[in-house]
C-alpha cells in the first residue's frame, strides 16, 4: 500500500519546472504578439497617416498644376494678342504712309486741275502746260506708293495663307541653282550694268530633299534678291574698285542640308541685327522693299522643321544658313 502512494520529488520537480517552462512561454509569446500587434497597428497608422499627407500632396499639385495650366493658357493668349497687337500696328503704320501720300498729292491734284481750267480759261497756254507737269509728277508718286500699298497687303497675304503645296523629293542643288539665276536675270534687267561673280559649291550625294519647291524656291529667292540688292549698293559706292559676288553653297551636315547663301556686300549693322526678321523692318528705301522677305523665309523654314541664321561683318560680307531635315 505504502508503495503505491509513494511520489518521488524529482518527477514533481520536473512537472513543475515543465509547466513553469510553458507557462512563461505563453505569456511571452502573448506579450510577443500584443507588442507585434501594437507595432503594427502603430505603423499602421503611420502608414494611413502617409497616405492621407501623399493624398493631400497629390491633391495639392493636381491643383497646382490646374493653375499652372491655367496660367500658361493665359500667358500663351496675352502673347498671341500682343503679337497680334505688334503686328496689326505695323500694317496700320505701313499701309498708312503710302495711304497718307496718296491722299495728299490727290488732294494737292484736285487744286492743280482746278488751276488748270482757270489758266485754260484764261487762255494762258504756258502756265497751264506747267501745272499739268506738276499734275503728271504727283500721278507718277501715287501710283508709286499704291503700288507699295499693294505689295504689303499681297505679303500679308502670303504671311498669312496655308500652304497648299505638296511636300516631294526635291533636288536641292538644281532648285538652288535655278532660283539664283532666275534672281540675277531679275537684277541684270533692272540694272544693265551689273556684273556680279556668281559662285556655286554643290555637294554631291546630298540627294532628293523631300520639301516643298515652291516655298523653298520663294525662300532662296528673297535671299538672293537682298544678296543681289545690297552688292549693288555698295557697287554704286564703290565703283569700279569692288567687284559684286554671291555664293550659294549646299552641304550636308548630319541630317540636315545646309544651303548658305553669301555676298560680298554692305553687310548688316550690329544695331539692326536682332531685328532683321521682324515683319516690316527693312533697311531699304521707300518702295524698294516691304520688309516681309526675312519674316516669310524665317516661316517658310520653320514649316518645313528648319531654320535660318545669318553671320555677317558690316561693310564686308552678309551670309544667311538655310538648314532642312533630310
Amino acid at each position: 500500500m505504502n508503495n503505491l502512494l509513494q511520489i518521488n520529488p524529482g518527477d514533481v520537480a520536473v512537472s513543475l519546472f515543465t509547466g513553469l517552462t510553458v507557462l512563461i512561454l505563453l505569456v511571452g509569446f502573448i506579450m510577443y504578439f500584443l507588442f507585434s500587434y501594437r507595432h503594427k497597428q502603430k505603423d499602421y497608422k503611420l502608414l494611413q497617416s502617409q497616405k492621407e499627407e501623399i493624398d493631400s500632396q497629390k491633391i495639392l499639385l493636381e491643383k497646382a498644376l490646374d493653375e499652372l495650366k491655367a496660367t500658361q493658357s493665359q500667358l500663351i493668349y496675352r502673347e498671341k494678342m500682343a503679337s497680334l497687337g505688334d503686328l496689326t500696328a505695323g500694317i496700320a503704320h505701313e499701309i498708312q504712309n503710302p495711304l497718307n501720300f496718296v491722299n495728299n498729292f490727290s488732294d494737292v491734284n484736285a487744286e492743280l486741275i482746278e488751276e488748270l481750267q482757270e489758266e485754260l480759261n484764261a487762255g494762258d497756254i504756258t502756265e497751264a502746260l506747267a501745272i499739268s507737269n506738276d499734275i503728271k509728277e504727283n500721278e507718277q508718286k501715287i501710283n508709286l506708293h499704291g503700288k507699295r500699298a499693294d505689295a504689303i497687303v499681297k505679303g500679308m497675304l502670303q504671311h498669312s495663307r496655308t500652304t497648299t503645296g505638296q511636300k516631294e523629293p526635291t533636288d536641292i542643288n538644281a532648285l538652288a541653282d535655278e532660283y539664283l539665276k532666275l534672281s540675277y536675270r531679275a537684277y541684270c534687267t533692272k540694272d544693265k550694268s551689273l556684273n556680279a561673280t556668281l559662285l556655286t559649291d554643290f555637294e554631291e550625294g546630298i540627294g532628293k530633299v523631300n520639301l516643298i519647291p515652291q516655298e523653298i524656291g520663294r525662300l532662296l529667292l528673297n535671299l538672293l534678291n537682298n544678296a543681289f540688292y545690297t552688292v549693288i549698293e555698295k557697287k554704286r559706292l564703290n565703283g569700279d574698285a569692288y567687284e559684286p559676288t554671291v555664293t550659294v553653297s549646299t552641304k550636308k551636315v548630319n541630317n540636315h542640308v545646309r544651303i548658305l547663301i553669301r555676298d560680298n556686300g554692305m553687310g548688316v549693322p550690329q544695331k539692326i541685327s536682332d531685328k532683321l526678321f521682324q515683319p516690316f523692318f527693312t533697311t531699304k528705301p521707300t518702295g524698294q522693299g516691304t520688309g516681309l522677305g526675312l519674316s516669310l523665309g524665317y516661316d517658310i523654314a520653320k514649316v518645313h522643321g528648319g531654320t535660318i541664321s545669318f553671320n555677317t561683318e558690316e561693310g564686308v560680307y552678309t551670309e544667311f544658313i538655310v538648314e532642312l531635315p533630310l
